[in-house]
């Protein structure tokens, strides 16, 4: 054997050992090209021939299996009758818990875990699918919101008026007796930047039943008609029953849930608000929300109070006070007069900064508010009484740099670089991805498109680019944006669309069926972690209109769950695969059914 009889050499023969070595490279070479050379020759039949072979016997990564999330079989039982208009967040039984003080009571107050309602509540006796769109406006049904202390309250004023088994809303209110239409015009010629696209997105505090707001959309202005639950009983009711974008709020001691610098323009037609009260801490709100270069009009006490006085029970020495005081804050706040005639003031929120630089001096009042206090914080979020500046580096966000309607639709907003990710290309993508998801949608649910479906939420917008996509449609998209989200909601109104911060582990501030169509995207994902799946389900039957629609488009993990609980809540629903057809999501297509209270009166 080799080595028995001497040590091996610690150096091998190089002589011996490299010429091997070399062959061996050599030959391994030589043979490395010839296979290449087989795969070039062959490679163009190979793809065209066997690529649809390959990808079969490779799974692609979204075709991973996703195991789903199952859930027993669950019944609701039917909330009691009383429980037919039930704001669980604004719910009238708990306003003594809660002060009078600023109208505190008013504000949103969320039952305790505890305390929420697991059954579905019923429609008014009589109930029937609301009229449809453009008709809606002018009328609605009188058993779906009855209330004859708003009739007998407010006909004498052209609110509104009972005719058999129909509300008729004549379009008149406490400003304009003569007809919205003619209020609307005489604004136009005080703000000729009304008639040209300028001016796009509107509040309309204290909205009444929303005739100025309605009247607005045939001049493409759309507004979000703000009132609380309060003695009227359903103002926002009334308004989203004829078609009409609306909220349940008021401006009490928390902001109001819009981001800052987002409203073209503001409006109160002797809403009752006391703006000059509190330090104007109310018209400080009204400041933060409309954007360097908005209106704010108001109509009523104590504008024209020369002639007016003697129907406010009030005398002209004291209305003239409070004009005074109203105009000596409004330019405090770096309001300017931009016109008046009539029964109607406009002013014009300033985009100088040297004005706004004076807020930071010694002993003004109200102050610049400091760093601490984020402009879009605005759920839950205390009113301070300091002015919001309008931030140095957004030079484009004014009503005067923001591109015409309908052209700022499709414009990627400068404030979309304050977005985590967000720019100028992902914004183009989003806009493309809505128009083909919505082409889809509309082959799944053929009424959207038609005034079949004339209110619809978008429940967890980023960009808005479903209500975009749509933007033809005889439809008006709330668009909401979770308060725990990335703060996309002032790109939503920077397009001249609309929309609200909201947390869905809570109840939606609206009436019971309000609206035709609810859409998601991913909110049982991003917030299960958070809240109870059946919580968020329950709140969409409570806000859905009987024989409503429900898209939910989400992974395939929860489309079992969920559907397991629409079924108990007596929806019908059908999963559909999304437009690219992949497994990991999927597309649930719902419809509340219509039916009726077994029981006659409370339990």
């Amino acid at each position: 054997m080799k080595y028995k009889d001497e040590k091996p050499s610690s150096k091998p023969d190089k002589g011996f050992r490299a010429l091997p070595t070399t062959i061996l490279v050599v030959l391994l070479c030589g043979f490395s090209f010839y296979l290449g050379g087989i795969f070039c020759s062959e490679k163009n039949k190979y793809v065209a021939g066997n690529v649809q072979d390959l990808s079969k016997s490779v799974p692609s990564p979204k075709e991973v299996t996703v195991v789903p999330l199952h859930m027993k079989t669950v019944s609701f039982p039917e909330c009691t009758i009383d429980y037919q208009d039930y704001t669980p967040c604004t719910d009238p039984r708990r306003w003594k818990k809660y002060g009078y003080h600023r109208l505190t009571f008013l504000e949103r107050h969320c039952p305790p875990l505890f305390e929420r309602k697991e059954c579905l509540v019923p429609p008014p006796d009589g109930y029937k699918p609301p009229i449809r769109w453009p008709k809606s406006r002018n009328e609605c049904w009188y058993r779906n919101v009855p209330y004859d202390w708003i009739n007998k309250q407010k006909s004498n004023q052209n609110w509104l008026r009972k005719q058999g088994e129909k509300f008729l809303f004549p379009g008149g209110g406490t400003m304009f007796p003569h007809g919205v239409s003619a209020y609307v015009d005489l604004m136009q010629d005080l703000i000729p930047e009304m008639k040209d696209g300028t001016v796009r997105t509107a509040i309309d505090t204290g909205c009444g039943v929303a005739s100025w707001g309605g009247d607005l959309l045939d001049h493409k202005i759309l507004t979000v008609s703000l009132a609380p639950r309060d003695n009227h009983e359903a103002q926002v009711q009334f308004a989203l029953e004829r078609g009409i974008p609306a909220i349940l709020g008021v401006i009490s001691t928390q902001r109001l849930p819009f981001p800052s610098d987002s409203f073209d323009m503001a409006h109160c037609s002797r809403c009752l608000i006391p703006w000059t009260e509190f330090g104007g801490i109310y018209l400080l709100e009204i400041h933060r929300i409309l954007r360097p270069g908005g209106f704010w009009v108001l109509s009523g006490p104590p504008v024209n109070y020369e002639n007016r006085w003697r129907g406010w029970n009030t005398t002209v020495e004291e209305q003239k006070s409070d004009y005074e005081k109203l105009q000596e804050l409004l330019t405090s706040m770096c309001f300017k007069m931009y016109a008046k005639k009539d029964d109607i003031a406009v002013w014009q929120k300033s985009s100088d900064t040297s004005c706004y630089n004076k807020l930071s001096e010694p002993d003004v009042y109200p102050p610049q508010c400091d760093d601490s206090i984020e402009p879009d914080a605005a759920w839950y979020t205390p009113l301070r009484p300091c002015v919001v500046v309008p931030g140095p580096k957004l030079k484009k966000s004014g009503l005067k740099s923001v591109k015409k309607w309908p052209e700022r639709l499709h414009v990627a907003p400068e404030r979309l670089s304050d977005v985590p990710g967000g720019s100028a290309g992902a914004f183009k993508h989003d806009d493309s991805k809505w128009k083909v998801r919505a082409k889809h949608y509309k082959k799944l649910l053929p009424p959207l498109g038609t005034t079949k479906i004339r209110n619809v939420m978008d429940m967890n917008t980023a960009y808005g680019g479903f209500a975009a996509a749509v933007i033809d449609d005889p439809l008006w998209v709330m668009n909401v944006v979770s308060s725990y989200a990335a703060n996309t909601l002032p790109v939503v109104y920077d397009r001249g669309l609309i929309g609200t911060y909201h947390d869905w582990c809570e109840a939606f501030s609206t009436y019971p069926r309000t609206y035709d169509l609810l859409h998601l995207d991913g909110l049982f994902t991003a917030e299960s972690h958070r809240c109870d799946i059946k919580y968020v389900l329950l709140e969409m039957d409570r806000i859905l209109r009987p024989n409503g629609y429900a898209i939910i488009r989400e992974s395939s993990y929860f489309v079992d769950s969920v559907a397991t609980i629409a079924k108990g809540m007596r929806w019908g629903c059908r999963v559909e695969d999304t437009e690219y057809g992949v497994e990991k999501e999927k597309i649930l297509v719902c419809q509340k059914k219509l039916w009726y209270s077994s029981n006659s009166s409370s339990s």
